[in-house]
């Protein structure tokens, strides 16, 4: 995973989060009802990959800074 991986869900989810409020305001609750889920599992899957990456740059900083 990756940041550019992070900016394509957060992306995703501004997407389905738009057409799950559009989907509200036209009454069709059950596809609001889908964007709203997947702009959910976007949001997350968004997390995990800057999680990683934050972890993966603790560590290379916590290397960089034990003495040899």
């Amino acid at each position: 995973m990756s940041l550019e991986e992070a900016s394509r869900q957060l992306e995703a989810t501004i997407h389905d989060a738009r057409v799950a409020f559009d989907c509200i305001l036209l009454e069709e609750l059950d596809r609001a009802h889908t964007n709203a889920i997947t702009a959910r599992a976007a949001v997350d899957a968004a997390e995990q990959a800057i999680r990683v990456e934050l972890e993966k740059r603790t560590a290379e900083k916590e290397e960089a800074d034990t003495p040899d």
